[in-house]
């Protein structure tokens, strides 16, 4: 039988606060981890590093944590404020302990959120997640391999209360409260390449969405930017398996688009991936233009800087019927 969950006068939010629990008579979903263990191998995309990852069942409320096997089992937590760099990529880490990151974590974080995991170990044995084939779409595969297990902590959400809203330049990110539960998004881009030029595209996000409309969308890159990049220290593993690349009018992967507006749509995967480090489900209203990570932590770090922002959320969970074995 499962227990009843009930939840305390007061109780702790993801970012450490004390808030007032008000329970809610409606069930919510409960919290989940993977049925079982799942690893793989591949590149990392700035790096060029051979790196083998690890996903693993992780106990209720641990949240996403991610564990560098190479460097003594140190971890760091998959949170906003642990990012330490957004310069082509997410990257959390110690800002102490330089050693101590792990970038390129959007295209997981988003396959996370979307599929629904609250609670994971991720092991990984260098400075970087393998890249894969650019998208979130073999993330999502090695999950769905794993399977989901639920658990019995209800599922926290983060209510978006008032408008936030950041800027550079003309880019901005912004979050507005929502009508009903979940995350809505909005992105639109616009670069001077003809092959991109300007894009947008909506949706709401869930498990099916997800999948149909923009998991398998790629990373991508202009061609004339790669050797600053390589200077920089930076895409030493991307290649035409991994990202696409543009040059004008053009694009040079032999196999061309998944998607004629792909480009706006892996946009929208890095912003799932970078919400996700809210430390909880959002239920609001995503808006973008030209974002990118540095905008989307920003966005973050600014919705908590202010209680009156938001509200963290659990629903207690109603009592099911006993059931006896025949």
């Amino acid at each position: 039988m499962d227990g009843m969950l009930m939840m305390s006068e007061q109780e702790s939010s993801p970012m450490g606060e004390t808030v007032s629990a008000r329970p809610l008579p409606t069930r919510t979903a409960r919290q989940h981890t993977l049925r079982q263990s799942i690893s793989c191998v591949g590149i990392g995309l700035h790096t060029g590093l051979r790196i083998r990852l690890a996903l693993h069942p992780a106990a209720e409320n641990t949240g996403i944590l991610f564990r560098r096997v190479d460097l003594d089992g140190r971890t760091i937590p998959g949170r906003f404020d642990h990012v330490i760099d957004t310069r082509l990529s997410t990257v959390i880490g110690d800002p102490a302990n330089p050693a101590l990151r792990v970038a390129t974590i959007e295209h997981l974080m988003a396959a996370l959120s979307a599929t629904g995991i609250d609670n994971v170990l991720i092991d990984v044995d260098g400075p970087e997640l393998p890249v894969l084939d650019g998208s979130a779409a073999d993330f999502v595969f090695l999950l769905d391999c794993a399977g989901l297990a639920e658990q019995a902590a209800p599922r926290a959400a983060i209510d978006v209360l008032r408008p936030v809203r950041v800027t550079d330049g003309d880019a901005f990110a912004e979050l507005r409260p929502a009508r009903e539960p979940g995350l809505a998004l909005a992105m639109s881009i616009a670069f001077p390449a003809a092959a991109i030029g300007e894009q947008s595209f909506t949706a709401r996000l869930d498990r099916r969405s997800f999948r149909d409309e923009i998991a398998n969308c790629r990373t991508f890159t202009l061609r004339q930017e790669i050797e600053a990049l390589h200077a920089a220290g930076l895409a030493r593993g991307g290649s035409l398996d991994n990202a696409v690349v543009v040059d004008g009018a053009a694009i040079l992967n032999p196999s061309g688009l998944r998607r004629p507006d792909e480009f706006v749509r892996h946009k929208m995967v890095d912003a799932v991936g970078d919400l996700y480090l809210a430390g909880a489900t959002i239920n609001g209203v995503f808006t973008g233009h030209k974002s990118g990570h540095a905008l989307n932590n920003r966005l973050l770090r600014t919705l908590f800087a202010e209680a009156g922002n938001w509200r963290f959320q659990t629903r207690t969970l109603r009592p099911q019927p006993l059931r006896v074995a025949a």
